[in-house]
């Protein structure tokens, strides 16, 4: 028996296995699979990404669509959702966030009725200045964790993807 397997019974006190620890539980193949590893490092990503931002109540998502309708002004909704991966349906939810906070205005569109422009309000303008001053602190708390190099060689790696 391992000693980390001894351990956990004598935690367990009965002479069953309990696992408690979460540190002590084997991975297996896990290990060697590139998606539970990127799956980990995005939870950290995001975990880190609320907590820099938590003054502002920015997620990562809303600070993507601010970012691209701030640099696309006027782009429809279906073209934003497209871009940036985001069933439509969940896009309107969270449009709908951001204009209650006064952040984005979606104007119609004059060529296709059913359609909406969006654009940053002036409240919007001014936010994503702050919000993106808070989302390169997150990115140096990326390049503290795992070195500014291997940051570097991460985004080439994942720009195909993007």
């Amino acid at each position: 028996m391992t000693a980390a397997r001894t351990s956990l019974r004598k935690r367990a006190g009965n002479g069953a296995t309990r696992r408690n620890d979460a540190d002590e539980i084997g991975l297996d193949a896990l290990v060697g699979h590139a998606g539970y590893a990127v799956r980990r490092f995005q939870l950290w990503i995001f975990q880190d990404f609320i907590k820099t931002l938590a003054e502002v109540d920015i997620r990562p998502t809303q600070y993507s669509v601010l970012t691209v309708i701030g640099a696309n002004p006027g782009l429809s909704q279906m073209a934003v959702a497209k871009r940036l991966g985001i069933e439509r349906a969940r896009l309107v939810h969270l449009l709908d966030g951001l204009e209650q906070r006064k952040l984005v205005k979606r104007i119609k569109s004059k060529a296709d009725r059913r359609s909406h422009a969006l654009h940053l309000t002036a409240q919007g303008e001014t936010e994503i200045t702050r919000f993106k001053r808070l989302a390169a602190r997150h990115e140096r708390n990326v390049e503290d964790r795992i070195g500014k190099e291997n940051r570097e060689r991460l985004l080439q790696i994942l720009a195909g993807f993007t």
